[in-house]
């Protein structure tokens, strides 16, 4: 049911976008009520009730435990929700107490056995000023310190906690930022020390199509009994078998509370190999390697990037101009990428050169700074910041070029053709010493099960089940260590040629499959049943990334 109009406005789908507001299914309050309310004598809170859809769905837990007219609790931002929300639990044969005020100005009591809601999801870029300052706050009375790039969620989350009793349970809906972004890691760990229990549940599918965010469910049980020593995860496919209670929980018992839980979702089969091989040296980090740092930003790379033919159009000169390249990563999808590979690019019509003029400017580059003055080119944000707009910052050529936007998974390509690099995809500077050897067959050593599974574990889910790689999570992407690769260095090259053609016919898994059997021998054996551990984990991370990304369709 949507909120109706009144004297304070029309609620419409723009305004409850922009202060996070997205109702939620029916199928996700019955459960979190279900599993929340235990007793017909339970106080409820909903803190961000909007329509009051978990403040029904509590009535009528309340009255099927035997409460006869439930009194529920909530807090709201928007008059004309609380009030319709009111509306909604007196139909449903209950009373709504609704505070109408901002949630991070209410001041916790510790008076509720269940707290559960959907919070509003604000994302950090519109998440700014005396709300943001308010959140953090509130967030700071349970010693909660977060960053300026958190969203909404996050202090809510925290805030929420605070209104429980001792034993209470907590039931949100949550983004699945939750498991893996950085600014998480306080909400993370401050859960795991508050509740005696966590269980997340985990959907196949998108919920919210409209939200363009993936969501879990967070159960959290007995505040003030941690800390937990392990968490639950459910996986379920969507809102309809979510009701017919998930089976098959998993496990996890992490390192560090704080650290991204994505690998709660792997089964720990498939990753007690990694372990073992990051614990005998055999797998390292990427930053063992080398450093991992993001491409240049050009403020408009349909300007700055240009084919040869454009060039020749123009008549730049060539010290006007920069080795490049093409925005993209598409044609990062082999081994190697030459000067021979960026010239076929240029004359397939892509970008491969920048321009980046020095000193006094020719005519012929005078006349499209002038040009891209004229179109507004230099108003761009990174433009206008420079002392000449029209001057990329360079960075220098990388060693290698990592793909950080993949539809399969991240590759290393080595960079041959000394070409600089946009923010499209990633550098890696390789360290002295290994430098040589990570040139040659870093790139080819990378392409093993391993290291495929746990790029979809460090690595995030994003629109069209993209999986993205930032560098600080590159640096920590376990890959074959130099020790390991300088071992079956021979083996390697062997090898080498047939992955390079395997890759050239889109064929990632023959690829994958020739550098197994190469890289997992002797001691740094992996059994077959290890192997197909690995491989089906990552195939199951991978199925419903992809899943995800096309129910958003």
């Amino acid at each position: 049911m949507e909120p109706a109009t009144s004297s304070v406005g029309v609620d419409d789908p723009a305004n409850r976008k922009k202060r996070g507001a997205f109702f939620t299914p029916d199928e996700l309050t019955l459960f979190i009520s279900r599993w929340a309310i235990r007793d017909a004598r339970d106080r409820v809170l909903e803190p961000s009730s909007g329509d009051a859809a978990f403040l029904v769905a509590a009535v009528h837990r309340l009255r099927a435990l035997g409460a006869t007219t439930p009194v529920v609790d909530g807090v709201e931002i928007h008059p004309e929700s609380a009030r319709v929300g009111g509306l909604r639990v007196r139909e449903a044969g209950g009373r709504a107490d609704t505070r109408v005020a901002d949630f991070f100005d209410v001041e916790p009591r510790p008076d509720y056995a269940a707290v559960i809601g959907n919070p509003p999801y604000i994302r950090y870029q519109d998440f700014v000023g005396t709300p943001r300052s308010r959140s953090r706050e509130a967030a700071l009375r349970a010693g909660v310190s977060l960053s300026a790039l958190a969203s909404s969620w996050a202090a809510f989350t925290v805030h929420s906690a605070l209104f429980l009793k001792p034993g209470g349970r907590m039931g949100l809906v949550l983004p699945a930022e939750l498991l893996s972004v950085n600014y998480a890691s306080a909400v993370r760990r401050f859960l795991f020390e508050s509740f005696r229990s966590i269980d997340l549940v985990m959907f196949d599918e998108q919920i919210f199509p409209t939200a363009e965010a993936d969501v879990v469910l967070l159960l959290a049980d007995g505040y003030g009994d941690g800390p937990a020593d392990h968490a639950m995860v459910f996986p379920t496919r969507n809102g309809t078998t979510l009701l017919n209670n998930p089976e098959g929980g998993l496990k996890w018992r992490p390192d560090n509370p704080a650290s991204k839980w994505t690998a709660l979702m792997v089964d720990p089969e498939a990753t007690e190999p990694l372990q073992t091989f990051l614990s005998s040296g055999e797998f390292a980090h990427l930053e063992r390697w080398g450093d991992t740092t993001l491409g240049m930003v050009t403020g408009n790379n349909r300007y700055f990037a240009m084919s040869p033919a454009r060039v020749r159009e123009l008549g730049l000169r060539r010290r006007e101009l920069v080795r490049l390249s093409p925005p993209g990563s598409s044609h990062l999808r082999g081994l190697e990428l030459t000067a021979d590979d960026l010239r076929q690019l240029g004359r397939d019509g892509k970008g491969t050169w920048l321009f980046r003029p020095t000193g006094d400017l020719s005519d012929a580059a005078k006349a499209y700074v002038d040009a891209g003055h004229a179109s507004g080119v230099d108003t761009a944000y990174k433009c206008r910041v420079r002392k000449k707009w029209y001057e990329v910052p360079l960075v220098p050529p990388a060693h290698l070029l990592l793909t950080c936007m993949n539809a399969d998974t991240p590759r290393l390509t080595t960079n041959l053709a000394g070409a600089h690099h946009l923010n499209s995809v990633h550098g890696v500077y390789l360290r002295s010493d290994h430098r040589e050897l990570g040139l040659e067959l870093l790139p080819v050593a990378s392409l093993n099960s391993l290291t495929l599974l746990h790029a979809e574990v460090v690595g995030r889910s994003y629109g069209g089940g993209v999986l993205k790689l930032e560098p600080k999570e590159a640096d920590v992407w376990d890959v074959p260590s130099p020790t390991l690769v300088a071992r079956r260095a021979a083996a390697l090259r062997a090898i080498k040629p047939k992955v390079a053609l395997a890759l050239a016919r889109h064929d990632l898994a023959s690829a994958v499959e020739l550098v197994d059997k190469t890289l997992f021998q002797g001691k740094s054996s992996l059994s077959q049943s290890q192997l197909a551990a690995v491989r089906n984990a990552r195939q199951a991370l991978y199925a419903r990334r992809v899943s995800r990304g096309r129910s958003r369709d």
